[in-house]
C-alpha cells in the first residue's frame, strides 16, 4: 500500500513539473519559438542526409573548387571542391552527436557518483571530492587540446571520451550538494527505517527529487558542448579533414580571401551554430525558470 502511494506521489510530482514547464513555454513566445527551431533543426539533421549523395558531395574534386552557390550546389563548394551544403548537414550531425554524447556520458558519471557520494558521505565522499577538486583545477581546454595532440588518430568516440573526462565534475558537485540536503528529509529517513536497500532508495526515491535541476543543467551543458566542439575544430584541434564539422567550416574564415570573397564557405555554418546555441540556451533558461517559483511568469 505504501509503495503504491509513493508511486502515485512521484507520478503526480512529475506531472506537475511537466505541466509547469508546458505553461512556461506557452507564456514565453521566445522559448516556444526556440523549441520549434530546435525541433526543426534536429529533424533537418536527421532527414537531410537521406536526400544527399554523400560520396558525390563530399569527394574532393579539383574541377569544382570554390564555386559560388548555384542550382547544382546550393551553398557552393569549398577549397577542395566539396559541396558546402552537404558539409553543413554532415558537420551539424557530427557536432550535435558529439555534444549529446558528451552530455549523456557526463550526466551518467556525474549523477551516479554525486548520488552515491552525497547519500553515503564518509571516506568515499572525501575521496571523490579530492578527485573532483584535482580535475577542476586543471585548465580543461588546454588539457583537451593536449590529449588530442597525443592521440592524433582520434575519432568521434575518442573525441567524446576526452571531452567527457573534463565535463562530469560540475554535475557531480550539483547532484552531491542536492543529495546531501535531500537525504535528511523525512521520506529518505522513512525509507531507511523500513529497511529499503540503499541503492533502491538512491535511484528510486532520491533521484526523482533531483531530476528537475538535472534537466536544466543537461540542457545548458548540451549548448556548451556544441560550442566547445566547434571552438576546438575552429582552432584546428577538431576532427580530421575527412570528418566534416561546423567548427571546421567556420575555421575556413581564418583565410582573408575566404572571409571576404567566399562567404558561402563559413557564414551558413556560423549562423547555424548561433541559432542552435541560442535555441538550446533559451530552452534551458525557460526550464530553469520552471524549477524556481520566484522566477516563473504570471
Amino acid at each position: 500500500m505504501n509503495d503504491s502511494k509513493k508511486e502515485e506521489t512521484s507520478t503526480h510530482q512529475n506531472m506537475s513539473f511537466f505541466h509547469i514547464v508546458q505553461r512556461e513555454f506557452i507564456r514565453d513566445k521566445a522559448a516556444m519559438f526556440a523549441l520549434i527551431i530546435l525541433i526543426v533543426t534536429t529533424l533537418f539533421i536527421i532527414i537531410a542526409p537521406l536526400f544527399i549523395d554523400s560520396e558525390w558531395a563530399l569527394t574532393v574534386n579539383p574541377r569544382r573548387i570554390n564555386q559560388p552557390p548555384s542550382a547544382a550546389h546550393i551553398l557552393g563548394t569549398d577549397i577542395a571542391g566539396r559541396d558546402v551544403f552537404a558539409l553543413l548537414v554532415k558537420g551539424a550531425g557530427t557536432s550535435l552527436m558529439v555534444a549529446l554524447a558528451v552530455t549523456l556520458m557526463s550526466a551518467f558519471i556525474g549523477i551516479t557518483l554525486g548520488l552515491i557520494s552525497g547519500y553515503f558521505g564518509g571516506k568515499f565522499d572525501n575521496a571523490m571530492m579530492r578527485i573532483v577538486d584535482f580535475i577542476s583545477t586543471l585548465p580543461a581546454l588546454v588539457m583537451i587540446i593536449a590529449f588530442l595532440a597525443v592521440f592524433p588518430g582520434f575519432n568521434v568516440i575518442t573525441f567524446s571520451l576526452i571531452m567527457t573526462f573534463f565535463s562530469w565534475t560540475g554535475i557531480m558537485r550539483l547532484v552531491r550538494a542536492r543529495s546531501i540536503q535531500e537525504k535528511e528529509l523525512e521520506y529518505i529517513q522513512a525509507s531507511k527505517t523500513l529497511g529499503t536497500p540503499h541503492f533502491k532508495t538512491i535511484f528510486r526515491e532520491l533521484l526523482p527529487n533531483v531530476s528537475s535541476i538535472l534537466i536544466v543543467n543537461l540542457t545548458l551543458n548540451t549548448a556548451a558542448n556544441v560550442g566547445l566542439e566547434t571552438g576546438l575544430s575552429f582552432l584546428g584541434f577538431g576532427f580530421p579533414f575527412t570528418e566534416p564539422s561546423l567548427g571546421a567550416l567556420i575555421a575556413s574564415a581564418s583565410d582573408p580571401i575566404v572571409m571576404q570573397h567566399r562567404w558561402w564557405n563559413w557564414i551558413p555554418a556560423a549562423i547555424f551554430v548561433l541559432v542552435l546555441m541560442l535555441s538550446i540556451n533559451t530552452i534551458g533558461q525557460t526550464l530553469n525558470r520552471a524549477t524556481d517559483a520566484r522566477m516563473r511568469r504570471g
